[in-house]
């Protein structure tokens, strides 16, 4: 099947057309459906990597465990955007599972980045999934993206899923964003609302650790906003006023208006959930998004509450441009 021509042949690399073809892996999820609709919206054409045989003109098949891309539909688009990547989420992390998550996130960035390598022309982009994971439990800490690595079993997976996005093409100009806790209908997020929709929102451990956040709809705002950007390297995905997870599940808890009555001790968590449990829960991570705001990127949601807002209550987003005020970074030390 051939790919449809792509709307910016003519641009340099890293300075594409207002319009683009994107290409996206891992477009099914929670993550890649709200980025469609953003650059559909936006005028964009979008192609997507799919496991299946393909349904329409612009799916096209891949198999990323056995490297198998027709590097070709890489001459067609003129970015790459790669969500793939097996779920952190599902516990417990054996080490069947830690193994799937390991390969899962090297195999498709490394089938991705080996076919731009084949292409005749390659996309001028390539925006890699990546994690917060990086930096490890750093409690007290202000991550920007010069910040070192940190220790565990994700930092050592997020290195070497940004080292294999870097094998991609020198000409294509690849960013690797780096997502914590994304507010949106799925994810980390449910399990989260089910709770507190029971009356069992909780703090957790003592509360202080640092949650880096993001609204989904800043996620994919800013993925599309890295497409035309001259940004390299690693990119914070987080809000501009970091939380703790206290903040996040009484936020949750308010706009559901339910209770938060209960402590889910460290210890619980660290023998029900283990090695997972201590670094997505327990884990302190204050990360902020210093390369994005930098880069004149404006948030729609600033604040935690904002964000878990909209979530719970959509119908009262307030209009374009007239976000509620919140504190900022600098107001607020949460």
């Amino acid at each position: 099947m051939a790919a449809a021509p792509r709307a910016g042949r003519g641009a340099s690399a890293g300075k594409p057309s207002a319009s683009q073809t994107v290409l996206i892996a891992g477009a099914s999820g929670m993550i890649g459906s709200e980025l469609q609709r953003q650059l559909r919206a936006q005028g964009h054409a979008v192609r997507t990597l799919v496991r299946r045989p393909p349904r329409s003109e612009t799916e096209f098949a891949w198999s990323p465990e056995s490297r198998v891309l027709d590097a070709r539909i890489l001459d067609e688009v003129d970015a790459v955007v790669n969500l793939s990547g097996a779920s952190i989420s599902r516990i417990p992390w054996t080490s069947g599972w830690k193994k799937q998550i390991l390969n899962s996130r090297i195999g498709a960035t490394r089938a991705l980045a080996e076919a731009m390598g084949m292409a005749e022309r390659p996309p001028a982009t390539f925006i890699s999934g990546s994690a917060v994971g990086y930096y490890g439990d750093r409690p007290a800490v202000r991550l920007t993206e010069e910040s070192s690595k940190g220790e565990g079993f994700l930092a050592d997976v997020v290195e070497a899923w940004e080292q294999a996005a870097q094998l991609a093409p020198e000409r294509t100009r690849t960013v690797m964003v780096r997502t914590g806790l994304v507010i949106g209908p799925g994810g980390a997020t449910a399990p989260l609302r089910l709770l507190t929709r029971f009356g069992l929102a909780a703090r957790v451990a003592s509360g202080g650790q640092h949650w880096p956040w993001i609204s989904l709809h800043d996620e994919a705002a800013a993925i599309v906003h890295l497409l035309t950007s001259r940004i390299r390297g690693p990119v914070n995905l987080a809000g501009p006023t970091p939380a703790t997870s206290d903040r996040v599940s009484r936020a949750l808890a308010e706009a559901m208006n339910r209770p938060h009555a209960f402590v889910l001790p460290e210890r619980l968590i660290a023998l029900g959930m283990g090695e997972a449990g201590r670094e997505l829960l327990l884990a302190s991570q204050k990360m902020v998004p210093a390369k994005l705001l930098a880069d004149g990127f404006r948030f729609r949601h600033e604040t935690i509450e904002q964000a878990i807002a909209e979530l719970v209550h959509p119908e009262e987003r307030p209009a374009s441009g007239s976000a509620a005020a919140g504190p900022t970074e600098r107001e607020s030390a949460a």
